[in-house]
């Protein structure tokens, strides 16, 4: 059978509608037979796998549908194996040749599809696209394929416009501008894209080889005009920050060599063009449109990457936006590396005087708000005052030693609440290649700085200010290295200088040393001074205190001790207050002693660590008052002890007293111990040794007091750090101490009685020898005097028992304490296991 007999079957097969349309199917008939007749029929039989492969690249390139190329593999393989078939590659090219509809090689540099080449691309999706690349072509709308067919034939007969001509339109599309036979249509920007329109020339047709590599220039056209239209109108931007505004200049330095590349292109162009009119120099050295493609490859991948830049940036300024560029570094490709760091180098140079500015100034240029510190705007003018009422001053007086700083209080700023909060650490505008360790070594740097300059008022600043400038290199991007080091030597000198200027200009150990000694009872005279001379007036009701008498009892305490001692500086910050009080309180519960702080001392003596120092006073002050109602006791049993032991009956209670007051006073002795010497002193010595290594900033030293009087209070009050079971411990000890002074004034109503009956007996002997004595001692009627002292040891017996049975669960609980210095604690007090012997034996007669 001939194939001019096969060719209208296989026609009605593939093209159902040309079955009906006696037209389309002559048409089809007589395209066939033109590809037969040509020189795809006469030529040696191509390779099947080439055809195949060109088919793929086709398919992959324009197939609409993801399942069209696994369709044709799977009937390609079922072709190659069927056995009746013989000239199988030549039927693949002949399909090529059919959807292409002209002559094709075996080998094709591109595969059309079906229908004509598309018009209009959009350019969008160019970035990224291959040089083998080609426009996709889909069907025209509203035309049969045989109208496709005769406008195709009508086409046949043109010539193909030459790529000379096409040369300046190209180099016109680079820039963004329609040409003569391509016109550059601009997307709206509301989701209609940028396209490219050839211009159908009734004598020229425009092959689709110039066709893609027009569309493969018009990237860069279409990048160029993206970039432009960002960078211009930052131009009059008036609230463009530094850093966006260092990235404009960048991008249109790029431009400017784009412009001059472009103005070479064109002087070439005309040159080749000459010699080619006046038959000199050699056609094939000239410029062509895929010598263009060339000469601009490198500017695509840096327009590529512009544009990918600015995407990025349109919402984000500042850090974030060096931050963002540094993000591009991580890449393999030599290229985009190296303009990465050509852009970071530009952009980053606002960035960097800021931080040079910042770091060796203590200075916040910054009013874009584009670098990783900031300001709190309602502290941003708030400066420390110079203090008043002579706190600093050197004078040796006592005059107004005792002083109302509660106006001056409020007329100083909080240091520690400017310290933490007048400048703000923003980690997202933090850029990568700092790093957050240097970051925080750089926020603490400058902040120190100000401080120091602003809020300490530091004479020697100028010397500070140019030992840093001494060791401060170029602070720049392709320096990280150097940057670090700068970063570490600016944080060392100025820590060491802040240090230098608390310790030295403002005596903060003096402070530490004066809260030790006199709010945590370090200054053992002292405390007892101020003990005895208060203990009458804090016995009587609170409301008949007064603040005064209050003021001068402590200044006598302070003359007739060690502490007259102390700089003048230290006590004239000591005062003695009361507390508000309610109906029945008497003066030890309302007493305080108050050691008052002003700025810039109070950013390490915040107001958090004095609520914390003062609960340790309070602790400390009732264990000093039991500790001495305890003595005193003592003393007068062992001195009445004559007296009471000539009362009859009474030798086995006063001996019962005696045990338990000596009990009482190794406990109230234990918990001095372990508050003042276990606890105060040793973590005062680790305060001590982070002080004397002046290492960290003054947020390390606020770290270090914070430990320091946490961890004293923590253990002082033996508080436990379980949710739900603060402050049990700590009940039970203030319990104790209650009992105790109720068992010390029933203690003082037997001695009373003891001596009482003592002279009761004394008085009837005189009356028996007939020695005159007291009537009013005699008439003490015996019954009544019974009475009373059965009461008083009821009273003794009950508060002796309590305290026993309290302290031996007072110690189980401290050795469950999770603190191994109360677990220490329990050990002091039970002496010999005296509580758990007891225990043990007590355990028998609960059992029963």
């Amino acid at each position: 059978m001939s194939s001019s007999s096969l060719i209208p079957n296989l026609i009605q097969n593939l093209v159902p509608e040309s079955r009906n349309d006696a037209q389309l199917k002559e048409d089809l008939v007589e395209q066939c037979t033109l590809i037969l007749r040509s020189h795809l029929g006469n030529k040696k039989e191509p390779d099947f796998s080439q055809s195949m492969d060109a088919t793929r690249r086709h398919l992959r390139q324009h197939a609409q549908s993801t399942t069209t190329l696994p369709r044709f593999t799977n009937l390609a393989s079922r072709l190659k194996e069927q056995p009746a078939v013989s000239r199988k590659a030549a039927m693949l090219q002949f399909l090529n040749a059919v959807a292409a509809g002209v002559e094709t090689s075996p080998t094709p540099a591109f595969i059309p599809t079906f229908a004509p080449p598309k018009i209009a691309r959009p350019l969008s999706k160019l970035a990224g696209a291959k040089k083998d690349d080609v426009p996709p072509a889909t069907p025209s709308s509203g035309k049969s394929k045989a109208e496709i067919l005769r406008l195709y034939r009508a086409k046949l007969g043109k010539p193909h416009l030459s790529e000379e001509a096409l040369l300046r339109d190209a180099l016109y599309i680079l820039q963004g501008i329609s040409g003569k036979y391509v016109h550059f249509v601009e997307g709206n920007g509301e989701g209609v894209e940028s396209s490219l329109e050839f211009v159908e020339d009734p004598e020229f047709v425009i092959s689709n080889p110039n066709r893609t590599l027009i569309h493969r220039l018009a990237e860069l056209g279409h990048l160029y005009i993206r970039i432009a239209a960002f960078v211009r109108p930052s131009e009059v931007k008036a609230m463009a920050g530094a850093i966006e505004q260092s990235l404009c200049h960048y991008m249109e330095t790029q431009l400017t060599e784009y412009y001059r590349l472009i103005a070479v292109l064109e002087s070439q162009m005309h040159i080749s063009s000459g010699d080619k009119e006046s038959g000199d120099g050699d056609v094939g050295t000239g410029l062509t449109l895929k010598r263009l493609d060339v000469w601009v490859d490198e500017w695509r991948l840096r327009l590529r990457m512009m544009s990918v830049c600015i995407e990025g940036c349109r919402d984000v300024n500042g850090g974030a936006l060096v931050n963002l560029i540094h993000s591009y570094t991580n890449n393999g490709d030599p290229f985009i590396q190296q303009f990465t760091d050509e852009l970071l180098e530009e952009v980053s140079k606002p960035f960097f005087a800021m931080l040079h500015k910042w770091l060796f100034s203590g200075e916040l240029y910054d009013p874009h708000s584009e670098f990783f510190v900031a300001v709190d705007p309602e502290l941003a003018d708030v400066q420390y005052l110079q203090p008043r009422h002579g706190l600093s001053s050197g004078d040796d007086g006592f005059s107004d030693q005792m002083i109302d700083l509660d106006d001056l209080s409020r007329e100083h700023q909080s240091g520690q609440k400017l310290w933490e909060s007048k400048f703000i650490f923003r980690k997202e505008m933090l850029p990568a290649f700092v790093g957050e360790t240097f970051g925080r070594k750089i926020f603490s740097t400058g902040k120190s700085l100000n401080f120091i300059r602003y809020s300490c008022h530091d004479s020697d600043w100028v010397a500070t200010r140019e030992k840093l400038a001494g060791t401060g290199s170029v602070l720049q991007y392709s320096d990280i290295s150097g940057l670090e080091r700068s970063i570490d030597s600016a944080y060392s000198i100025a820590s060491q200088r802040l240090f230098d200027v608390f310790f030295d200009k403002f005596r903060l150990l003096d402070h530490l040393n004066a809260l030790r000694h006199y709010l945590m009872l370090g200054y053992g005279d002292f405390a007892d001074q101020l003990m005895e001379a208060l203990g009458p007036s804090l016995s009587r009701p609170a409301n008949t205190l007064y603040r005064h008498n209050l003021t001068a009892t402590l200044e006598t305490a302070i003359r007739s001790s060690n502490a007259q001692n102390d700089p003048p500086d230290v006590l004239r910050r000591l005062d003695a207050r009361m507390e508000e009080y309610s109906h029945g309180e008497i003066g030890w519960d309302v007493f305080r002693l108050e050691y008052k702080v002003d700025a810039p001392i109070d950013t390490v003596l915040d107001s958090d660590t004095m609520i914390k120092y003062q609960k340790v006073f309070d602790h400390l002050w009732k264990t000093k008052r039991v500790e001495g109602s305890l003595s005193s006791g003592w003393m007068r049993v062992t001195g009445g002890s004559r007296t009471a032991f000539r009362v009859p009956g009474l030798d086995k209670e006063w001996h019962y007293v005696r045990i338990v007051l000596a009990e009482m006073t190794h406990f109230i002795r234990q918990i001095q111990s372990y508050c003042h010497l276990q606890i105060i002193e040793c973590q005062w010595k680790k305060l001590m040794d982070f002080i004397d290594k002046k290492e960290g900033d003054l947020d390390a030293l606020i770290t270090a007091h914070r430990t320091y009087v946490g961890n004293v209070t923590r253990k002082v009050l033996v508080q436990r750090d379980k949710l739900g079971k603060e402050g049990s411990v700590f009940r039970s000890l203030q319990d104790l101490y209650t009992t105790i002074l109720h068992f010390r004034t029933a203690m003082d109503d037997f001695y009373t009685y003891t001596m009482n009956e003592a002279a009761r007996l004394d008085s009837a002997k005189d009356e028996a020898r007939g020695i005159a004595s007291n009537p009013s001692k005699a008439r003490t009627n015996p019954a009544t005097s019974k009475e009373a002292l059965t009461r008083i040891l009821s009273r003794i017996k009950e508060y002796g028992t309590s305290f026993s049975e309290n302290a031996q669960n007072l110690v189980y609980a401290l050795n469950a304490h999770e603190d191994m210095d109360c677990k220490n604690l329990s050990m002091r007090l039970s002496f010999s296991d005296y509580y758990r012997s007891k225990r043990e034996s007590q355990a028998p007669h609960r059992t029963r």
